[in-house]
């Protein structure tokens, strides 16, 4: 069984062939009984749709959003085969798709050894394999093998097979495809490549990303009749720059970041004769400085980041898109002819050593800035207020500097502001409760500064809707938790379950032409969780926090927080906070980290917190706390640490024992004692409970007999008429 489109041979068929491939390799017939349309083929041609026909199709030669407009999951309309667009018959397999020019199985989860059929598709013209490692491992070519595939598929002009295990040496007769422009072998195991440089004339497009290439560095093969446009040589153990890319004036796109290239950027990938040169990727190696001086890049998009380049930025041209240079040691101020960059996409200078004033232009980049980050530098003086009209920026990250004054109120235009750190500057102000009517803020960083003063509770409509992590710690900030604005923190009220993803920014500036174009900025936080500062380098969606440490909040912990069920990280400690801890904290089952350490907290710590099963660090220490610590589950696994300076205390992990066991045990050790002396003789039980009734009976016998013998004394000597006398008279 197998579907066919309209559409087949002038679109990719990613999703809606991958079952097709997957029947194939079972080597399936489908049989007359069974119905023609399968929920896995449905389920495939609806995730096509969600994935395909909605994207922007400015490059597809084909529009097909009509006939999937009619694709629905209802029951009534279940059986796929009779969607606009889609036939369905039992034999169709992939091998009698004879006029199939296009096969794109990319990221599709397929392994083992590709299917020999798929060599019979005589007439493709683009073949994508890439990205596939399913349960059974990488796709493999071993029989057939690449030589087998090339020979067949004479017709191919792309050709992606990233990421599948060749394990063999180049097969020469790849030098016949004589139509090929683009080729994509990289993580393929390969070492022997220098015969490929030179014979595919008409190549353009070559990556060989994530293989052993050591060899290239000293390559002298004559290459001036190629003209490559984009070469793509990424963690290939380069020390050198290859000689082969000398005379390559056409390139567009060079990418040869994650080597171990050393020394200096040479004249010849700076000259003017580079004119084509839009994207240059030299990030992640240990060049140290440029060979020619003022440095004027050429192209569009730049990565020099992670390297140990000195000295001034360099300067790119006005229609620059991504100027990324962060951790190398660069010096200098910001130059003025940053304002001269109104395509801006992504501007990163983190982790240099510049200083100086930020220039006023700083946020008139255009609409198309979206993640400004400046970390890590010396830049003092205040933050610009420019954001003067309508931003897209995302993410703004000034931390690490020496910034002053207040947080600029122009920020509240910036309505796409994800990600805020400020955090480790010299900022004075007031806890900026404005921001929280930017709908998609998700991290605010505050740390390490001098705001002051009290949270005030949100008046009418609720804010940071959407924030999962705020960090307020080590400011001078007081009075009490704010214990409405906790109910307004909606996104830490989920527990996400969903599929992980990571915060970040992605921009792929020359289509999709390959996978090793895309340029990924991962949000990256420090935090202070599970007992000390903890790096994200990137930031999962999932992960929440409330970090409110070193400041001077007091009062008790509104249960209003309880909750938040997503919550994983709530640090409190080194506050003037009092009272109980809560046992409603109990609630939050998510926790991970809990820092409750050098408060006021009295009272014993409540027993329903040993259910927070995930909770890794807790840590109550430096409080007044009393009564026994509770045991069992994650309580188990803390030492003494998470309880010091708390001298009412008691119970495991402390040596010191808490009273109530204690005297239970000299209870039990007493009664086996004279259980042990007794035994043999008597049942000591039965003697007890004897002697306990026999005692009951003599003591109300004896005193029903006192009575008698007193009142007969008294009567003898004439005393009871004289008390009866004196009861009368004390009565009247």
């Amino acid at each position: 069984m197998g579907l066919s489109f309209i559409c087949l041979s002038i679109i990719f068929m990613q999703f809606a062939f991958s079952f097709i491939f997957n029947l194939t390799f079972a080597k399936f017939t489908a049989s007359s009984v069974l119905p023609l349309c399968h929920d896995d083929e449905r389920s495939a041609l609806l995730e096509f749709k969600e994935r395909h026909i909605n994207r922007d199709l400015d490059a597809w030669k084909f529009d097909c959003r009509p006939k999937a407009a009619s694709w629905k999951p209802e029951e009534g309309d279940a059986d796929c085969c009779s969607w606009d667009g889609v036939h369905c018959d039992k034999n169709t397999e992939i091998i009698n798709l004879s006029k199939l020019s296009y096969l794109n199985l990319s990221g599709t989860s397929l392994s083992g050894q590709i299917p020999s059929e798929i060599l019979e598709l005589s007439n493709l013209v683009s073949l994508d394999l890439s990205l596939n490692d399913g349960p059974g491992g990488r796709l493999e070519l071993q029989k057939p093998n690449l030589a087998n595939l090339v020979e067949k598929l004479s017709n191919l002009e792309t050709l992606d097979l990233g990421d599948a295990s060749i394990r063999s040496t180049m097969p020469h007769n790849l030098a016949n495809l004589s139509s090929l422009t683009f080729v994509s072998l990289r993580n393929c195991e390969l070492e022997e490549l220098d015969f490929l440089l030179t014979r595919l004339k008409i190549l353009e497009a070559l990556v060989l990303s994530s293989n052993r290439l050591s060899l290239l560095t000293k390559a002298t093969s004559n290459t001036t009749s190629q003209k490559f446009q984009y070469v793509g040589l990424r963690s290939c153990n380069l020390t050198e720059f290859p000689n082969l890319l000398k005379n390559q004036h056409h390139l567009v796109i060079l990418d040869l970041s994650a080597n171990r290239i050393h020394g200096k950027i040479p004249k010849w990938l700076l000259d003017p004769s580079m004119q084509y040169l839009n994207a240059l990727n030299l990030s992640h190696n240990l060049l140290t400085r440029f060979d020619q001086h003022p440095v004027v890049l050429p192209g569009k998009t730049f990565d020099f980041s992670s390297n140990n380049l000195q000295g001034p930025l360099p300067v790119p041209p006005p229609e620059t898109i991504l100027y990324l240079v962060s951790n190398n040691s660069l010096t200098g101020e910001i130059p003025s002819w940053i304002c001269n960059l109104n395509t801006l996409k992504n501007l990163v200078l983190s982790h240099n050593r510049l200083s100086g004033l930020l220039p006023q232009c700083l946020g008139n980049f255009g609409d198309e800035l979206s993640v400004l980050d400046l970390q890590g530098n010396n830049f003092f003086g205040t933050i610009p207020d420019t954001f003067i009209k309508e931003s897209r920026v995302g993410v703004i990250d000034l931390s690490h500097d020496l910034f002053q004054g207040r947080i600029p109120r122009s920020l509240v235009n910036c309505s796409k502001l994800e990600f805020l750190d400020l955090g480790n500057n010299q900022i004075s102000d007031t806890f900026p409760s404005w921001l929280g009517t930017l709908p998609n803020s998700n991290v605010l960083i505050l740390r390490s500064n001098k705001f002051y003063g009290i949270i005030k509770e949100p008046r009418t409509d609720c804010r940071f809707s959407k924030l999962h992590i705020i960090d307020l710690s080590n400011n001078r900030f007081t009075g009490k938790l704010p214990s409405k604005s906790f109910l307004c923190l909606d996104a830490m009220k989920i527990v996400n379950t969903s599929q992980l993803r990571y915060l970040q920014d992605v921009i792929s500036p020359y289509g999709e032409l390959s996978n090793d174009l895309i340029i990924t900025y991962d949000y990256s936080l420090t935090m202070n969780s599970k007992g000390g500062m903890m790096t994200y380098n990137k930031i999962p969606d999932i992960l929440t926090g409330i970090i409110l440490s070193s400041n001077r909040f007091d009062g008790v912990i509104p249960t209003s927080i309880a909750n938040l069920k997503g919550l994983q990280v709530l640090n409190l400690d080194n506050n003037n906070l009092q009272g109980h801890i809560p046992s409603c904290l109990g609630n939050l089952t998510n926790l991970e980290s809990l820092d409750l350490s050098n408060n006021r907290f009295s009272g014993q710590i409540a027993q329903q917190l040993v259910e927070l099963t995930f909770l890794e660090f807790f840590d109550v220490s430096d409080n007044y706390l009393t009564g026994p610590i509770p045991q069992g589950k994650q309580f188990a696994t803390f030492d003494n640490t998470s309880f010091d300076g708390n001298s009412g205390l008691c119970g495991r992990p402390l040596s010191k024992g808490c009273e109530s066991d204690e005297a239970r045990a000299n209870e039990d050790h007493t009664e086996g004692s004279e259980e042990s002396l007794f035994s043999g003789a008597f049942d000591w039980k039965i003697i007890l409970i004897g002697y306990a009734g026999g005692l009951v009976t003599g003591l109300v016998l004896g005193f029903n007999f006192s009575s008698v013998i007193v009142r007969w004394f008294l009567d003898k000597l004439g005393m009871r008429q004289i008390a009866t006398r004196k009861k009368g008279i004390r009565r009247n």
